[in-house]
């Protein structure tokens, strides 16, 4: 359609927020993708994954009326909805359909990038856990074009790590405490002087001893 005809891909509820007439211009572009597709022999895990032929072209044309590179809500990374009517209402920029106001779509997922300074969003040890992911789950069934019900895999690689990391600072913390239960380190001075006071007082060893069986028992509590 031309791109000063009208868009009409969007939910837009009469009385509600404009959606297909929300801005100066409202360019609307519809990708077609599907998780993990096989082409020449090669998987692509996310649309930002492919060749994405031609979208340089498309991004200077989409520039030319006037839209600014930038995600007011922030770049797709995976199916999860961010609606803010306020930020849609007051801010030109890319969206996702998982962004729009009165829509309940959560692609695209992802979306390749500006060709700027910008950081990728994916780097290579990433890339490589999200592949170790695909490939022990084939083909990967937890997703579903809205996500209703399910992860899909890159949220669930977000997820894997957030619980690595929280596992790491576990053990870093049990660690902690190991170090703290260790008994600090005597002379022979010192270990000779304690034995022989112990040695010349009875009712001293019998009250170390009750310390001791107090202090174990508190540990193995712990």
């Amino acid at each position: 359609m031309p791109a000063n005809s009208r868009s009409k891909s969007l939910a837009d509820t009469a009385g509600g927020t404009r959606t297909n007439r929300a801005g100066a211009v409202v360019l609307q572009v519809e990708a077609l993708f599907f998780p993990y597709c096989r082409v020449d022999g090669k998987v692509y895990a996310r649309l930002a994954d492919t060749p994405c032929k031609g979208w340089p072209e498309l991004l200077a044309w989409i520039r030319s009326w006037g839209v600014p590179d930038r995600w007011p809500m922030g770049r797709p990374v995976d199916f999860t909805s961010r609606r803010d009517e306020a930020v849609w209402e007051t801010q030109a920029g890319w969206y996702a359909h998982a962004h729009v106001p009165e829509n309940d779509h959560q692609d695209p997922g992802s979306w390749p990038g500006f060709a700027t300074e910008e950081a990728p969003d994916l780097d290579a040890t990433q890339a490589n856990q999200l592949a170790a992911i695909y490939k022990a789950q084939v083909p990967y069934s937890g997703w579903q074009y809205k996500g209703t019900g399910t992860t899909d895999a890159w949220a669930l690689l977000n997820s894997a790590t957030s619980s690595a990391t929280a596992a790491v600072k576990s053990v870093a913390a049990l660690s902690t405490k190991i170090d703290a239960l260790k008994a600090p380190s005597l002379t022979a001075e010192q270990l000779a002087a304690i034995a022989t006071q112990v040695a010349a007082s009875p009712t001293l060893a019998d009250r170390i001893a009750e310390l001791v069986a107090d202090k174990l028992a508190a540990r193995l509590t712990d």
